[in-house]
C-alpha cells in the first residue's frame, strides 16, 4: 500500500511509520517543519506539509491508498484537532483515499456507567479536559462527513511506549478494561492495530477502540 502519515515524527506517528515500513508498505512521512526530517525513519519519504491545510492534504495524498493522521496540537491549541480533521476530510473528499484518524479516549463510555463518558467521570483530570473535548469535536467532524471512508481509533485510558506483542482486543464505543480494571496498550501495539485496520478494513465511518 501507499500510505501517507501526518504527524510522522510524533510518539504514535513514528511508530506507525515504522510498523508500516516493516510490513513492506511505501510510506510518505509528513511533518510541518523540514527541520524535523532527521527524526523520521530513513526508509520513509520525508515531506513537509500541514494536515490542517486542504491543499497540502490533497497534494500529499494524491496517488496514495491511505492517509493516517496522528497529529497532536500543543497546549492551548486543542481545537486545532477539529480544524485538522475538517481539512483532512475536505482534502480527501471524492478521491477514494481512505482516512484513519488517531483520536482520544475521553469520549468512550465507562463500562457499567449507564452511558457516562470518561471525560465526565468525577476523577477525570481538569487539565486534560480541553484536549478531551477537542477529540470529541474531532469525532463529530468525522461523523458529519459522508464523502470519505474514514475510521477513528480511540486509545484506551493508558497509551505509553512499550513492547510490540501483536495482540490486542477490539471494541467500539466503550472503554476496554481488563479483569484487573486496567485499560492500556503500548504505542507499539496501537500502531499494529492501525496497520491491521489499514490492511484488512473492518471499520467504516465509525469509531473503534483497542486495548489489552
Amino acid at each position: 500500500m501507499r500510505i501517507t502519515v501526518f504527524g510522522a515524527a510524533g510518539a504514535v506517528g513514528g511508530r506507525v511509520v515504522a510498523e508500516a515500513l516493516s510490513r513492506g508498505h511505501d510510506v510518505t512521512a509528513v511533518v510541518r517543519d523540514p527541520a524535523r526530517f532527521p527524526l523520521l525513519h530513513p526508509a520513509a519519504h520525508a515531506r513537509a506539509g500541514d494536515a490542517s491545510d486542504i491543499g497540502d492534504v490533497a497534494a500529499l495524498s494524491a496517488g496514495q491508498d491511505l492517509v493516517i493522521s496522528a497529529t497532536r496540537p500543543p497546549p492551548g491549541h486543542e481545537n486545532d484537532l477539529v480544524t485538522t480533521a475538517e481539512a483532512l476530510l475536505a482534502g480527501l473528499a471524492g478521491t477514494g483515499v481512505r482516512l484513519l484518524l488517531v483520536g482520544g479516549a475521553a469520549g468512550l463510555t465507562v463500562p457499567g456507567g449507564g452511558g457516562l463518558t470518561v471525560v465526565d467521570t468525577p476523577d477525570f483530570p481538569p487539565a486534560w479536559r480541553p484536549i478531551a473535548l477537542a477529540c470529541n469535536a474531532q469525532l463529530d467532524a468525522c461523523r458529519a462527513e459522508q464523502g470519505v471512508d474514514w475510521a477513528y481509533l480511540s486509545p484506551p485510558a493508558l497509551l505509553e511506549p512499550g513492547e510490540r506483542t501483536g495482540t490486542y482486543r477490539i471494541g467500539a464505543d466503550e472503554l476496554l478494561v481488563d479483569a484487573a480494571g486496567r485499560s492500556a496498550i503500548s504505542m507499539e501495539d496501537f500502531a499494529v492495530a492501525l496497520l491491521d485496520e489499514a490492511e484488512r478494513p473492518r471499520h467504516h465511518r465509525v469509531r473503534f477502540t483497542v486495548a489489552y
